[in-house]
Order: structure tokens, then C-alpha cells, then sequence
């Protein structure tokens, strides 16, 4: 049997597809695409058993098949074309011929039995969510998950349904955000932790579309257009996280983000590689900025203008997450709400939507004397 498709189409569909298939696997059948044809509809499918990506097709084919077929020599042949119409012709002896109007490209293809069945979620909960507005959300709390797997929870993002909205919680113990998209309310308090694999792919593929999520006990799925993503849940219990949120942090610093962030980023610079500290000594109307590194002798200080109302307070905090935390948040000014030099300080925008809410946690240092 044969079937034509677009070079740009083919590829377009191939390339939301391939990250889904494992660079390294001891299951080869892993490493290819999984083509199915039926009625006239193509559906690509690739999976590495922790997430799985699917897409359709409309082509004109007067027979159904199945087979699997190299995912990356596939999709790197498929790229390197120019735009132009690909025939495929499907032989009986396992071999796809892939024609061109200059070329001709041989594959081998394989029979579908081994490849893994994709999960279908049994749709126990069902949202539907602005794809720009999802990519926000993942955007500005995806950066604090855990890289530690001795607590696996951590090492995802919480989705939390709460009456307040729908909160994306992550934290690494050090760090912790949270945004509540206030758009979507339930009075059921539901908890989904979806693995930091699939919350990265996941923000690639997003667009200003509309997001159908589907929920199970065990899985999560994202319709985005005719793209089908697929992930596992990670089967663990969050910490409960609200009881290292400060209720009273009287001391309120605020700070233009731009001003300290360029700073922050030369500290880095001076911060030691071991502590990588940075000391905020605040008093009225200032905040001093230093950083030194003894081993190599050097050190600096900078001095920023700041409305600061409490009492003058010297507190440290490792300047690579305070860099991190400042780059993920699209404010023009920030507020510091502090309690003291050994107790959690939040970190707050002063400007957000009215359907959005943002708190991030830093966890102090102590500071070397």
C-alpha cells in the first residue's frame, strides 16, 4: 500500500511526537514510532512508559496497517527535506521506500506487537484550561521541583483543587511556589502530582489553545488540538506544604526586580562556589547587596534603593535561588516579607491579575561570621 503526505506536515506532527521516545532504553521497541492507518486516518504514538505522545492525520490510504518504524532516523530524514510531497510506499518484505521527487530513502519497519499500548486515562476528572494560561502557570513554579528522589513527591508539581483555584505547589525543601489560577474552582480538594519529565515537555508543546486535562488515579492526559500527551502520576503523598508558609512576616521590604536582579547576578559572581551566599543587610530607604568568596580574595558590595518598614536586619540566602526565583517572576516590583534573620521570607509581586495569585518561600542561610 502507499500513502502521500506533505514533508512540512509530516514533520510538524513528528516533531511534537519524538519526545517521547527514550534516547537510551534496554527495550528497543521504544526507540521507534508506532503508525497506525484507519479509515484514511493516520495516528503517530510514541512512548518510553513514563509518558506517551500521540497525534493524527488526515491521508489518503485505501488500506489500514499497523507497524513500528525508526523514530529518529525517520524524523531526521523527514527534516533534512525540503518542502515537498513524500510518497510512502509500505512493502510486504518489512521495508518502507520513502520517495521524493529526487530521492528515494529505504527503512526497515517492524511488526506492532511488542510496542506498548498507550494508557487511556478512564476520565475521572475533567478541566479545560487556556493553553497560555497553563504554560504561565508551569512557567513560574516548574524551576523550585526537587532533583533529590529520596522524596519522590517533591521531584513533580502538585496540581491542588481547592476553592481558592487550581494551585501548581512545587518545592525542593529550600524553595517552595505556589500559584493559584483562580479560574478554576472546586469544592472537592483534590491532589495530583504530575513528574517533572512530563511537566517539561509539556511546556514545549503548549500553545494559546485550549487544554482538555483529563485525571485518573494513575495518569494525566493533555488534549491540545489533534495532540494526545499522556503521563503517569506520581503515586506519592505531598508534603503538607502550608505549614511552612509564615503566617506573620511583619517586616516588608520592596525593591524593583530589575535593580536587584542585575545585581544579584554580579554577586554570583563573588558568592563562595561552596555556599554561594549573598548577605541583604536592609535599613530605611536601602538594601546592601554582598558577597564574598575567601579562597579566591575577592568580594563585593552593592547598594540599592529600597522602602523598607521594620527593623534593620542582616539575613543571608544562597544567591543562585534568589537569581532563579527573580528571573521567574513578571513584576515590575517585588515585596520581601521578612521576620526575622532564621525564619522563611516570602517573596510576593505587587502585580498580578485578577484571576491569578503567585507566593514564592526562600528558606534563609545563616550567614558566616
Amino acid at each position: 500500500m502507499e500513502f502521500k503526505i506533505n514533508s512540512r506536515v509530516i514533520e510538524k506532527l513528528l516533531s511534537k511526537i519524538i519526545p517521547a521516545v527514550p534516547g537510551r532504553t534496554p527495550m528497543p521497541i521504544l526507540e521507534n514510532f508506532l503508525f497506525e492507518i484507519k479509515d484514511g486516518l493516520l495516528t503517530v504514538s510514541a512512548t518510553d512508559l513514563e509518558i506517551a505522545l500521540r497525534s493524527i492525520l488526515n491521508v489518503n490510504a485505501d488500506k489500514n496497517l499497523r507497524m513500528v518504524i525508526p523514530a529518529r532516523l525517520l524524523y531526521d530524514i523527514i527534516r533534512s527535506l525540503p518542502d515537498t510531497q513524500i510518497h510512502f510506499e509500505v512493502e510486504d518484505n518489512q521495508k518502507l521506500k520513502i520517495k521524493t521527487e529526487n530521492g528515494v530513502y529505504n527503512l526497515s519497519y517492524s511488526s506492532p506487537e511488542e510496542f506498548p499500548a498507550i494508557p487511556s486515562v478512564v476520565k475521572e476528572k475533567e478541566i479545560s484550561i487556556n493553553g497560555t494560561d497553563l504554560k504561565k502557570a508551569i512557567d513560574q513554579t516548574s524551576f523550585a521541583m526537587s532533583k533529590e528522589d529520596m522524596r519522590p513527591a517533591m521531584t513533580g508539581t502538585l496540581l491542588e483543587f481547592t476553592k481558592e483555584g487550581l494551585k501548581f505547589v512545587t518545592t525542593d525543601g529550600h524553595r517552595l511556589v505556589k500559584y493559584v489560577y483562580k479560574t478554576v474552582k472546586t469544592d472537592a480538594e483534590e491532589q495530583y502530582i504530575v513528574p517533572e519529565r512530563a511537566i517539561s515537555v509539556l511546556s514545549k508543546l503548549l500553545t494559546d489553545s485550549d487544554v482538555k486535562i483529563f485525571f485518573s488515579k494513575t495518569n494525566i492526559s493533555f488534549h491540545i488540538d489533534e495532540l494526545e500527551f499522556t503521563s503517569r502520576l506520581i503515586g506519592e503523598k505531598y508534603p503538607a506544604y502550608s505549614s511552612v508558609i509564615p503566617a506573620e512576616n511583619e517586616n516588608q521590604l520592596k525593591v524593583k526586580r530589575d535593580n536587584l536582579h542585575s545585581a544579584i547576578r554580579r554577586m554570583l559572581l563573588f558568592s563562595a562556589s561552596n555556599s554561594k551566599q549573598v548577605k541583604f543587610s536592609i535599613g530605611k530607604n536601602n538594601l546592601e547587596i554582598s558577597a564574598e568568596d575567601v579562597d579566591h580574595g575577592s568580594n563585593a558590595t552593592e547598594n540599592i534603593y529600597c522602602d523598607y518598614s521594620g527593623e534593620p536586619m542582616d539575613i543571608g540566602f544562597n544567591t543562585a535561588y534568589v537569581s532563579e526565583i527573580l528571573s521567574h517572576v513578571n513584576s515590575e516590583e517585588l515585596i520581601f516579607k521578612l521576620h526575622s534573620p532564621t525564619k522563611a521570607c516570602i517573596i510576593e509581586p505587587t502585580a498580578l491579575s485578577e484571576n491569578e495569585d503567585l507566593m514564592l518561600l526562600l528558606m534563609p542561610v545563616r550567614l558566616n561570621n
